[in-house]
């Protein structure tokens, strides 16, 4: 029997365990430390905007971002359909109405065609979801955006460091969020980040991440704010991580391709696309098994699990959940969560590893058709 091969696990080496180590005995385990400062510097960086915040895990940047914003229950925020529902939650802890888009049939991300339709005098904000490591179409959301004089916050859990052209996602909108969930390109375990070039909103969102506590009179609070503050310890670890971020996403890429010749020439089965001026980074290995159902998908991932192959399913369209129920027009999206499965795709998988797996889907889904 083939050793089971999960669908992610973090890569922990020397530098994150001396990190976290000196985290640890410096006292400083809690929310301040150096290792907070020196994380969000270094991510405002990478990413080219002048301001970051770390946050408590990849939710709460979102929620903290949309609060920050101006965001109320009055409003209406327009989400793609196809997302983690983190994406809608954050929306909804607010009290604002969900409007859920379609997406392009390609990249897996928000459709800009699909967004003037849903706009309302309540609309004011669009949050994009750079889909699996694939960024959604910035320049022509941001177009939209400007003509109906709305904000736009970046969902890029899931693609630290991809680009459009040379611009970094999280620097292609009013404020840009990213988690660090053990499963996602670099970890702190749990944790998140805001990031943005305004320095107003800056400011506000260091404000309401900390209880809303006045900078002059400790203890003093003027509205409702959140704890969502990273711990040093977590960003002792997110450093260390982000540290190693270009070797990271080199061998996203590099797994990409394995799968890519694993699978070439097998003609119902498609893998991540990547659109020309587009930097994909592959944060999951994506395939759609072209012509498939949602049960005849979930047999596929039955019968990789008894290889001892780890998989999971594409996310749920946001409109079928009963909190939602949304009557949303998304066929594209309807479509292709049936038909799509997610692979390993963690840093230390093995090019045999990749090999066998491919091996396996060829049987399986010849057998299935």
């Amino acid at each position: 029997m083939h050793d089971f091969i999960p669908i992610s696990q973090p890569s922990i080496t020397e530098k994150e365990i001396a990190y976290v180590t000196d985290a640890v005995k410096s006292g400083w385990v809690s929310s301040l430390g150096k290792y907070i400062d020196i994380f969000e510097e270094k991510f405002a960086e990478f990413c080219g905007v002048k301001y970051a915040v770390a946050t408590s895990n990849g939710t709460t940047a979102l929620h903290l971002a949309l609060v920050s914003l101006g965001i109320t229950s009055e409003d209406e925020v327009i989400i793609p359909d196809f997302t983690f529902i983190a994406t809608a939650s954050a929306v909804k802890y607010i009290g604002a109405k969900v409007v859920p888009v379609d997406i392009e049939e390609d990249t897996l991300c928000m459709d800009p065609k699909k967004i003037e339709k849903a706009i309302t005098q309540k609309t004011k904000a669009i949050v994009p979801v750079h889909l699996y490591g694939h960024p959604a179409a910035m320049f022509e959301i941001n177009k939209i955006a400007k003509k109906y004089n709305l904000l736009v916050v970046e969902d890029a859990a899931e693609a630290h460091g991809a680009m459009i052209g040379t611009q970094k996602v999280g620097s292609l909108s009013n404020a840009g969020v990213f988690s660090f969930y053990g499963n996602k390109i670099i970890t702190s375990g749990e944790g998140g980040m805001v990031t943005t070039n305004d320095k107003k909103l800056y400011e506000k969102l260091k404000y309401l991440r900390d209880h809303a506590m006045s900078k002059d009179k400790r203890y003093w609070h003027t509205e409702v704010g959140f704890n969502y503050r990273m711990t040093n310890l977590q960003a002792a670890l997110g450093l260390a991580q982000f540290e190693r971020i270009e070797e990271i996403l080199a061998k996203k890429k590099e797994i990409f391709t394995w799968y890519k010749d694993g699978l070439k020439g097998v003609k119902n089965i498609k893998l991540n696309f990547q659109r020309d001026g587009y930097t994909n980074v592959y944060w999951m290995i994506c395939i759609e098994l072209i012509g498939y159902d949602e049960k005849q998908r979930d047999m596929v991932m039955k019968r990789l699990k008894e290889y001892a192959i780890d998989s999971r399913p594409f996310f749920y369209p946001v409109s079928q959940m009963p909190m939602y129920n949304s009557k949303a027009d998304t066929p594209i999206t309807h479509k292709v969560y049936q038909r799509g499965i997610n692979l390993p795709s963690y840093f230390d998988l093995k090019k045999e590893q990749v090999t066998y797996i491919c091996q396996k889907i060829k049987e399986i889904s010849c057998k299935s058709e």
